[in-house]
């Protein structure tokens, strides 16, 4: 059973360098580009699995998550303090060694937060908006709390895209890369493709097995028996309400880590990453999956996210992801990766044929 558990672990360990040196070997890197910014959007729908799968939550809300970390970060990392220079907190903050300088595309020189606590910040900011909208809507249940953190996300939508210091419908460019460590850093431009895209699965890699442990923990045994029955588990001294929002504020919290490190390694980002419509890819990837299967998610995140970016559903593109939202629903409502024998309406039909 514990070898059975690291299966996928060790595949993924084989499959990532693999994929990295036969893509070397036909001279084709540049499809590294589409594959990191994909494995940086499965860390949106990892969480969402956990939310949708574990708990039984459905939230259309993940976009504005992202969109929230990446902004933000964004926003931090590109806004010019030196005509603040004299503002305490500026000072509090050159004095930490917690400022930059550097010389934007155009020339000018600007002062601005240094990528390491913007990256903290935007994704402490983004928690802390998931517990405050968490702890009214998570006690509703169904399409009640689907409706709700739909409505956060056309906020989210609608902030970014009339604020000037989010540039509006242009959104924020010019990102600076996100150095790391040891000469790590995440950044988009060619000669990192490889650096990057190693970077990219190592922080997916941990997140997949921390959510893996964290389901197998006594915190998932808890969000699994809240999916079946919550008055049964509340019945058995469990604390529903926390444990619906912990789970909540960690999805959201995993939306913001890889919306602040896309928009790094992008440059920019844009107002299109907090429609509505993002959200309900996500969902249609976690429902392909297989809801609580997280490694399904993972790889049909991967896969769907990837076509998607290299443009091979053209102008259907958001059709496609509709469309594969109702084919699992109908065909495989426990994912793509678990084909039944039978298609659940028609088992359903049998079932009410046979019935007296």
């Amino acid at each position: 059973m514990a070898l059975r558990r690291h299966i996928p672990i060790l595949a993924a360990l084989i499959a990532v360098p693999a994929l990295q040196m036969a893509l070397s070997a036909a001279d084709a890197t540049y499809y590294l580009t589409q594959v990191t910014m994909a494995i940086y959007s499965c860390l949106t729908v990892v969480g969402l699995s956990l939310l949708m799968g574990c708990a039984g939550q459905v939230s259309l809300g993940q976009a504005g998550f992202f969109a929230a970390g990446g902004y933000l970060a964004a926003f931090l990392t590109t806004h010019d303090l030196a005509p603040m220079a004299d503002a305490r907190f500026v000072r509090a903050l050159d004095a930490m060694s917690l400022l930059v300088q550097r010389e934007t595309l155009y020339g000018a020189k600007v002062t601005h937060l240094s990528p390491w606590p913007a990256f903290a910040a935007a994704v402490a900011i983004a928690g802390v908006i998931a517990l405050l909208i968490g702890l009214p809507v998570i006690r509703l249940r169904g399409h009640y709390l689907a409706m709700a953190t739909l409505g956060f996300g056309i906020i989210v939508y609608r902030v970014v895209l009339g604020t000037p210091a989010f540039g509006e419908a242009d959104g924020i460019s010019d990102v600076p890369p996100f150095r790391l460590f040891a000469g790590l850093e995440v950044n988009g431009r060619a000669p990192f493709r490889v650096q990057n895209y190693y970077i990219a699965c190592a922080a997916t890699l941990l997140v997949m097995v921390l959510a893996s442990n964290l389901m197998r923990s006594r915190m998932g045994r808890a969000l699994r028996a809240i999916h079946e029955d919550e008055e049964a588990a509340r019945s058995l001294g469990i604390d529903v309400a926390r444990a619906k929002l912990s789970v909540f504020v960690l999805s959201a919290l995993l939306a913001a880590i890889g919306g602040a490190l896309t928009a790094h390694y992008n440059g920019s980002i844009g107002p299109s990453s907090a429609s509505a419509m993002r959200s309900v890819r996500y969902v249609a990837i976690v429902a392909a999956g297989g809801m609580a299967n997280l490694w399904g998610t993972l790889l049909t995140g991967l896969i769907l996210t990837f076509l998607s970016l290299r443009g091979v559903f053209g102008s259907f593109d958001d059709a496609v992801f509709g469309l594969v939202l109702i084919v699992t629903m109908m065909f495989a409502p426990g994912g793509l990766l678990r084909l039944p024998s039978r298609p659940a309406w028609l088992r359903r039909k049998a079932d009410a044929a046979g019935a007296p």
